[in-house]
């Protein structure tokens, strides 16, 4: 592709043809304010929406948006004369004229896009009054809250939704003043075909799309005195967490947040990653045993609750597939009320377990009626890294200055292997290192599967396990992972054990982890973290867990018994009557 040569405010900057001004710009670190664009080169995403007109630029020719316009050889760009200056200021104006003024009340508070760049422009008043939008708001679910009024029609959530998630929940209904972005018929967000993952929330940049935030449910629980409140953190939370605090992505504060969640008052502080090395053990042990069967393969993982509801919705017929496992997340809760509660000597109902996680798609999970009894559900409220570090900032804790404090046992040793559940390919990880010792009987000396590493949306290798050839494939992406299940589904697929995480990059880009706006950069410092504190483990090997060899011992017996699939596994629906819904209104229409 050739050159183009061009300037920016007097800057020379030679860039490839295709090249948008935005990009140009920055490469000479110049900085135009966007609020629609989406541009991430690591899942080939580069929108050009060019609905918010923030990002306009003077040219020789005129106004033109920044993020959709590419460069010509010898243009001559200005970002920063008073025409462009006020052209932005005046989309800005009109903007907050049609949006509700409670930015002190409002969940985005702070991490607002339109809040940062009106005080960027120095906009200190509404100067168009006129009758405000009453669009409703959609509080339907246990995950996402719909908030239409905040929504400034960028269509960052619809470009997610549907060009990257390939859900397609989300679309613009409605023309003029009515325009919004909703479901179809603007059914409420529970009853459609809603994943859940949380990557709309992670994109949004004003209040229209969060998570349901269930902090004020913990709090309560916190100050009841019959109750045991026990907490879980999962692995991605540890690596995210301390950038809601100043610190660079991948710090990793497991210390600090243990220490944190104790003064918060949670009575035991436990690790998920506890729980993930259960998961592999029973995973592997499903996937040996499927694989001297000859059937039901390839097993599709079962940690992501985004994805599990994703196949429910739009690939029903392959539901025999999906490992039975339950996600570590409801593993834990399982056994933290029917074996660590009778270890304390309470009953099950006295306990209350909650669930520290970075993703909003754990809260819709927990509600499932499978995972638990009839008495009660295995995890009772999850929250996320972003509610959290809420909570340490309500309850004035200087996070920076703690010191460092160990989770309590015995749910709280884990293995190298359970740290690298929240990055993309981590959960094959870490079941191939187990399935090969027990395929083979051998110590498996090198465990480090680096093909499934990285950020890629579809990661394929094979690995020679005492003379069979297993094919396996690590998938990120709700996008991704529709190519794979087509090839699937068609029989195509020679895959043996896939790997699917909803969240493109994997949990570390969950939608409940700080928010990075397509900034990959951060994603990969917080992956990198995750293989930084597994390579420097004394154990790596989810089976070599000491006290989860004791749990089995104790009270599950063997992996993939019946205890254990009393407790720790679970069974799938077929949710595809909304698309029979809709294929029977256009046949109506027609």
């Amino acid at each position: 592709m050739s050159l183009v040569n061009l300037t920016i405010n007097g800057k020379a900057v030679s860039v490839e043809s295709e090249t948008t001004i935005l990009d140009a710009a920055k490469k000479l670190n110049i900085k135009i304010p966007t609020l629609c664009h989406l541009h991430m080169d690591e899942i080939n995403m580069n929108n050009k929406c060019a609905s918010c007109r923030i990002c306009m630029v003077d040219t020789k020719k005129g106004l033109v948006p920044a993020c959709a316009t590419n460069v010509r050889e010898g243009m001559e760009v200005q970002t920063n004369t008073p025409r462009a200056l006020n052209a932005r200021k005046t989309v800005v104006e009109l903007l907050l004229s049609d949006h509700p003024q409670d930015c002190l009340v409002c969940e985005k508070n702070g991490n607002c896009e339109l809040q940062i760049i009106a005080q960027d422009l120095g906009v200190r008043e509404v100067t168009y009054k006129g009758v405000k939008s009453d669009l409703g708001i959609d509080t339907s679910s246990k995950s996402i809250i719909k908030d239409h009024n905040k929504c400034i029609l960028c269509r960052r959530c619809e470009t997610m939704c549907t060009e990257i998630q390939k859900v397609g929940v989300l679309s613009g209904v409605n023309r003029g003043f009515e325009t919004m972005v909703s479901t179809f018929f603007n059914e409420d967000i529970d009853k459609t075909n809603c994943s859940f993952c949380g990557q709309c929330v992670a994109v949004c940049p004003t209040g229209a799309l969060t998570e349901v935030n269930n902090t004020g449910l913990v709090w309560d629980e916190l100050n009841k005195a019959d109750k045991t409140v026990v907490v879980q953190v999962a692995p991605a939370v540890r690596v995210a967490l301390g950038e809601e605090f100043g610190l660079n992505p991948g710090v990793i504060t497991t210390g600090k947040i243990v220490a944190a969640l104790k003064l918060l008052g949670f009575k035991y502080v436990f690790d998920t990653n506890f729980a993930a090395d259960i998961t592999i053990l029973e995973e592997a042990s499903e996937f040996i045993h499927r694989l001297k069967e000859g059937k039901d393969l390839p097993i599709l993982t079962s940690c992501c609750p985004a994805w599990v509801n994703y196949l429910e919705h739009h690939y029903p017929t392959l539901l025999n597939l999906v490992s039975s496992c339950k996600s570590p997340q409801n593993m834990f809760g399982s056994i933290a009320k029917n074996y660590f509660s009778s270890k304390i000597g309470i009953k099950p109902k006295d306990i209350t377990v909650v669930s520290i996680m970075p993703c909003i798609a754990k809260k819709y999970e927990i509600s499932r009626e499978e995972l638990g009894n009839d008495d009660f559900l295995d995890v009772d409220i999850s929250i996320t890294t972003r509610e959290l570090a809420k909570m340490i900032n309500q309850a004035g804790i200087d996070f920076l200055n703690l010191d460092d404090e160990s989770f309590d046992n015995p749910m709280g040793e884990s293995t190298g292997a359970a740290n690298i559940f929240g990055a993309t390919g981590g959960v094959l990880e870490a079941a191939l290192r187990t399935s090969y010792e027990w395929l083979t009987n051998e110590n498996l000396e090198n465990i480090d599967f680096k093909s499934v590493r990285g950020i890629d949306g579809i990661k394929e290798f094979k690995v020679n396990i005492g003379g069979t050839i297993i094919n396996a494939c690590a998938v990120n992406g709700l996008g991704n992972a529709q190519k794979v299940m087509d090839e699937v589904k068609s029989g195509k697929s020679n895959y043996h054990i896939i790997e699917v995480m909803a969240c493109p990059g994997g949990c570390v880009a969950g939608g409940g982890q700080p928010y990075h706006y397509g900034d990959y950069d951060k994603i990969k410092a917080r992956a990198n973290a995750l293989y930084h504190i597994d390579k420097h483990s004394e154990v790596r090997k989810p089976h070599k867990n000491p006290s989860v060899n004791n749990l089995y011992n104790e009270f599950l017996g063997e992996p993939y018994g019946d205890l254990a699939h009393r407790y720790l596994h679970t069974y799938y629906f077929d949710r595809s009557n909304f698309f029979e819904c809709e294929e029977n209104l256009a046949e109506a229409t027609e």
